[in-house]
């Protein structure tokens, strides 16, 4: 059985959250783990006594860690950065779950995920491969600016396997073999996975919330006032991640707060069919966005305020 196909424990005896049901029949849970060569070690105790003589200090007091390898040389950039483009892409296509490590995925992505995540790996391999043939110069640079701390046994034979990235699909409801075995303790499982979906929806809410108010603070803010008599300068990307976010919204939205799905929508109004070069170039039609982002800005922060003070605003089901 795929894990789009997976079908969850229904659990019985619990309070109805229709919500949490709903979200819960439609992801699956993500984990995406990373294999990464350290690239700082601490000192040993010796090198750390050294050290604090040289301060005049007693070692207990005192952290010290090496840098193993040069992180601004392009080929560890190169590296690096793939691995932040990795985390940013599962961020972007998941909502975040209350247990380390995992992030709940629409099960209707799941193909389109594991083909990217699939593409995102064997560029990382090639990348790899290109800090590798680096390696030996690396270790160079690194014995001359270590000095006394280089130690050759910090260093594998090879980076490759080092740094690599894998995924699964854990399953996060009661294991079903608890249900014959105690069925009170299976009772709490389902209880416990209930609660988790339950805080997963006001996870994603509190996310939506956190980003939309950030893109329209940036937005709004590089579109009003001057700057020496000129308009502010903000590049194409102030639009395109708002109209990206809405994208986000539309698909990974679970429907728990109406206020905030109907500020998205009068945000998406205003900016639909404008394009960064044309509020640019019309100087009225900045004002006029940025004055109506502004009042939806304004009721969002609004609703932010509020919200540690009230539960959730469910919309009637």
């Amino acid at each position: 059985m795929s894990v789009a196909d997976r079908v969850s424990i229904p659990l019985t005896g619990n309070p109805v959250d229709p919500l949490a049901d709903r979200l819960r029949a439609a992801m699956a849970a993500a984990r995406v783990s990373f294999t990464w060569f350290g690239s700082r070690k601490s000192l040993t105790a010796e090198q750390q006594s050294q050290a604090a003589d040289t301060f005049d200090a007693e070692k207990e007091f005192l952290s010290a860690r090496k840098k193993l390898i040069d992180t601004t040389h392009p080929a560890m950039k190169a590296v690096t950065a793939l691995r932040g483009q990795i985390v940013q892409y599962w961020r972007r296509v998941s909502l975040p779950f209350p247990e380390p490590g995992i992030r709940l995925i629409r099960r209707a992505d799941i193909a389109a995920f594991n083909v990217q995540l699939t593409s995102l790996k064997g560029e990382l391999g090639e990348t790899v491969e290109q800090l590798e043939e680096s390696y030996a110069e690396l270790k160079r640079s690194a014995r001359q600016r270590l000095g006394r701390l280089f130690n050759a046994s910090d260093y594998p034979v090879t980076l490759r396997g080092m740094f690599d990235v894998n995924w699964d699909w854990p399953s996060i409801d009661p294991p079903h073999y608890l249900q014959q075995l105690s069925p009170d303790l299976f009772q709490q499982e389902c209880t416990r996975v209930q609660a988790r979906f339950t805080e997963a929806i006001q996870l994603a809410e509190q996310a939506f919330f956190e980003e939309f108010a950030k893109l329209l603070e940036h937005l709004t803010e590089r579109l009003t006032g001057d700057v020496d008599g000129k308009p502010k300068v903000f590049r194409d990307s102030a639009i395109e991640n708002l109209r990206e976010f809405f994208q986000r919204f539309q698909s990974l939205n679970v429907g728990s707060h109406q206020q905030l799905e109907e500020l998205v929508s009068q945000a998406q109004r205003i900016v639909r069919g404008v394009g960064p070069q044309k509020l640019r170039d019309d100087r009225g039609l900045r004002q006029e966005v940025a004055s109506q982002l502004s009042g939806v800005q304004s009721v969002l922060d609004g609703l932010m305020v509020d919200r540690p003070r009230r539960n959730l605003v469910r919309r009637p089901h």
